[in-house]
């Protein structure tokens, strides 16, 4: 089309737009790093599992996963959300910063799943970041310390 042309759109077009988007099931996958330790896995499946019974009635579908070193990956989260009927799915990752694995490995994963899914789409949400929650949570965790919490570190 040549510069300069202007094409009009019919407003019924833009309210269809909207109307799609907005009916499109969205799923949620929590990602964080991943672990060794199952133990800590464990934790950020606890925390996916109780943000989905918090928030149930806002979103339908959320999946747990790690970013590497254990199950479930962002692929398979992935494939489950598309399994439980989401064709748009929202990559919340679980880290404080715009890191490389917000920039980089976590669209990388995110983008090679949905690759087995022509008929999705998928977001990677901003990390936590500094939130005035966040600034919260670090108080109530300081003030839980008395004298009796520290112990030395072990030196060899």
């Amino acid at each position: 089309m040549p510069s300069g042309v202007r094409v009009r759109v019919p407003p019924s077009a833009f309210f269809f737009f909207l109307v799609i988007i907005k009916y499109m099931k969205r799923g949620i996958v929590i990602v964080d790093h991943g672990s060794k330790r199952d133990e800590s896995n464990a934790m950020l499946e606890r925390v996916a599992r109780l943000f989905g019974e918090k928030y149930s009635t806002k979103y339908d579908i959320v999946e747990p996963a790690h970013m590497e070193l254990a199950e479930p990956s962002i692929s398979t989260a992935y494939k489950k959300c598309v399994e439980r009927g989401a064709d748009q799915i929202v990559i919340c990752p679980f880290f404080l910063s715009r890191g490389k694995h917000w920039k980089e490995d976590i669209p990388a994963l995110a983008d090679e799943a949905a690759k087995n899914f022509p008929g999705t789409k998928y977001f990677v949400a901003l990390p936590l970041g500094v939130d005035g929650l966040i600034l919260d949570l670090l108080e109530k965790r300081l003030s839980g310390i008395n004298d009796n919490s520290f112990s030395e570190p072990l030196l060899k």
